[in-house]
């Protein structure tokens, strides 16, 4: 959160004008199209590919620049989906969040697809305009898709690891805490009013959490927090 710019821009949006966004799929002209609006919404310069694996390689892996991966999901099942994002999903997460658009509502995909990384779920009914709000979220570590999915999600992979002993860390009270409200689904500016404590008080506390339970991101802490802490 601390990254982002300070300069707002269209409708008091903070921008994103050190990011790299790429619109994965084979729909040149809707994906150009795609691009050039979220260039103008949020400031992060935007880039149409076919492919997962047209991300790698790229320049973006020297600069380091924070990158998101938007990949279009219209008109795939289950078993297409992941065709398409198992050969390249562990090589593009290493330096890429990713969110899937274009989702039917009916498809089921979401708690498959959490459980490999997948941070956000833009939908064929969704507006546009849902999108730029939908991005700064997910380039400020949050998740971008309901409760009532991430909860889905966590019983899968419960069903999936069977039960478990309570994880033994040397987390504090307040940590737990804040680690149960992630797992609820609750953002950093939600925490900080909830436990009254500054937003940068937040993040040093999920920097501490991230590193004595070892994951890397606010869904996999989610997840880890679904297993171990009920």
């Amino acid at each position: 959160m601390s990254q982002l710019t300070n300069t707002k821009g269209i409708g008091g949006m903070t921008t994103l004008t050190d990011r790299l966004i790429y619109i994965v799929g084979p729909l040149k002209l809707q994906n150009a199209l795609m691009a050039s609006f979220l260039e103008r919404e949020t400031g992060a310069k935007c880039l149409a590919v076919e492919k997962f694996h047209d991300i790698q390689g790229t320049d973006n892996e020297k600069n380091r620049q924070p990158t998101l991966a938007l990949w279009d999901c219209l008109g795939n099942d289950m078993e297409s989906c992941l065709s398409e994002f198992e050969p390249d999903f562990k090589e593009v997460l290493n330096h890429s969040a990713v969110a899937f658009f274009n989702v039917s509502p009916d498809l089921g995909i979401e708690a498959e697809f959490i459980a490999r990384g997948v941070q956000g779920f833009f939908y064929e009914h969704d507006r546009i305009e849902r999108f730029p709000q939908g991005i700064c979220a997910i380039f400020n570590g949050e998740l971008w898709f309901s409760r009532k999915i991430m909860n889905e999600a966590m019983k899968k992979d419960k069903k999936q690891t069977g039960l478990q002993t309570r994880y033994e860390t040397d987390l504090s009270h307040r940590e737990i805490e804040i680690l149960a409200m992630i797992a609820g689904g609750a953002s950093n500016k939600m925490i900080a009013e909830k436990l009254y404590i500054s937003p940068h008080t937040v993040k040093t506390h999920l920097y501490n959490i991230f590193k004595k339970i070892n994951v890397t991101n606010r869904l996999q802490a989610a997840l880890w927090a679904a297993k171990n802490l009920s």
